[in-house]
């Protein structure tokens, strides 16, 4: 099944679609045209669409967990493929490899509906200290690193004022094989441009079965790799398939990550910031369906 290293190019581009139906380097130099067509789309973005600034944390007392658990769950969907399915995508598969024209109907329901984009920053001052958040917010997250998520989702993203969180595989990072995968280049454009960059491991081994260096293989690198590379800390972490065990979570605390995101299991009671659920936004969803499904999970 998955392999925990990938030995070859073949694998990689099978990588994304098998890692993630579990539970639910140096990066080559410049972009490929597909970048350039993009980039203007992508790095504009008017005065409205940005997050407000976090407010100043000093003094204020954070929540405790029974209090941040108590709080109302923002709708947390998970992306992976953007693209039209092909005859060699299995039935499973297809859960996570959302057609074009679905994602775009699932962006158009979420705006005419009147959600707002949220990040991760405003769900943690959300959760911690109570801040407010616009009306009927929704975060919008991606993993796994794949090349669509640049070149069709941002720009179907920016026409509604969208922003959205990217949780990169940094195996992946500038791989263009039979899956095209992210450049350097073009993860720094979406975080210039006002998304968030997080942490999804190296080449996404099940968090539960570290032992050893993996914590350096699989944490401490990206994190480093991913902060050269925008500039920014790194701060947010999604586990691989979804799966997380007690052990890990201060293993991320200590490296400094502020919260981490699960799937639609149960949350931790004593550490709710580092089990957020998300769901799988499935490429069967017609945008009904995934209202739908946004109002029962959250």
């Amino acid at each position: 099944m998955f392999k925990q290293v990938l030995n070859s190019l073949l694998l990689i581009g099978l990588f994304t679609i098998t890692s993630c139906q579990q539970s639910s380097t140096t990066s080559v130099a410049g972009a490929d045209s597909s970048s350039s067509q993009v980039a203007s789309t992508v790095n504009s973005s008017d005065e409205k669409t940005k997050p407000s600034a976090a407010p100043n944390q000093t003094n204020r007392k954070p929540a405790d967990a029974a209090t941040i658990t108590g709080r109302k769950q923002v709708p947390i969907l998970c992306y992976h493929q953007i693209r039209d399915w092909k005859a060699s995508d299995s039935q499973t598969a297809k859960d996570y490899i959302t057609p074009v024209s679905t994602f775009k109907a699932h962006m158009k329901m979420l705006a005419d509906s009147g959600y707002n984009s949220v990040l991760p920053d405003q769900v943690y001052n959300y959760l911690v200290y109570g801040d407010p958040l616009p009306s009927k917010p929704v975060m919008l997250t991606f993993d796994d690193t794949d090349l669509d998520q640049f070149t069709v989702a941002a720009p179907e993203m920016k026409k509604y004022g969208f922003k959205a969180v990217y949780f990169i595989m940094t195996v992946s990072i500038g791989r263009r094989g039979k899956v095209k995968y992210m450049n350097s280049e073009e993860i720094k454009q979406l975080s210039d441009a006002g998304n968030t960059i997080g942490s999804h491991t190296y080449d996404h081994k099940n968090v539960k079965k570290y032992q050893g260096e993996d914590w350096v293989t699989q944490i401490d690198k990206p994190t480093k790799r991913l902060k050269e590379i925008t500039g920014k800390e790194i701060e947010y972490f999604a586990y691989p398939f979804g799966l997380w065990n007690k052990e890990a979570i201060p293993e991320l605390k200590k490296r400094g990550f502020k919260s981490a995101y699960i799937l639609a299991t149960k949350r931790d009671e004593n550490d709710p910031l580092f089990t957020i659920r998300r769901i799988i936004a499935s490429g069967f969803w017609s945008a009904k369906t995934l209202h739908n499904s946004m109002v029962n999970s959250f």
